[in-house]
C-alpha cells in the first residue's frame, strides 16, 4: 500500500491538485461534467473575461483534466475525467487512516463519562 502511495507521489499530482484548488476551476469543471463549453460559455457565470477564463483553461489542460480544441473561432473544452484517477487513488491510500480516526472520535463521544470515574 505505501508503494502505491510513492507510485502515485511519482505522477505529477502537484498541477492537478493546483487545479482543483481554485473555485473558478472547480465551477468550469462542474459544468463541464454536463457538456461541452466554449471558452466564452465558461466566463460568463463567473463575470470574467475571455482572457482569465482562457488562463484558467490553460491550467486545466496542463493537468489533464480538459482538452481544447478549435473549431474556427471557437474554442470547444471537454471535461478529461480519467485525469481524476490518480488523485482519487492518492485520497485512497489515507482515507483507511481518517476512517480510523473518525470511528476513534465516535467512540469518545458514545462513552458515557460517567462510566469513566
Amino acid at each position: 500500500m505505501v508503494e502505491l502511495a510513492k507510485n502515485l507521489l511519482a505522477d505529477d499530482l502537484d498541477e492537478l491538485f493546483h487545479a482543483l484548488a481554485h473555485a473558478a476551476r472547480r465551477d468550469m469543471l462542474i459544468r463541464l461534467a454536463e457538456r461541452e463549453l466554449t471558452i466564452g460559455e465558461l466566463s460568463a457565470p463567473l463575470a470574467m473575461s475571455l482572457a482569465a477564463a482562457s488562463k484558467h483553461v490553460k491550467i486545466l489542460e496542463a493537468s489533464g483534466l480538459v482538452r481544447r480544441t478549435v473549431q474556427g473561432r471557437r474554442h470547444v473544452c471537454r471535461l478529461q475525467p480519467a485525469a481524476l484517477a490518480s488523485a482519487a487513488a492518492w485520497l485512497k491510500f489515507y482515507e483507511r487512516h481518517w476512517n480510523e480516526r473518525l470511528d476513534a472520535l465516535e467512540d469518545l463521544f458514545r462513552t458515557d463519562p460517567t462510566e469513566a470515574q
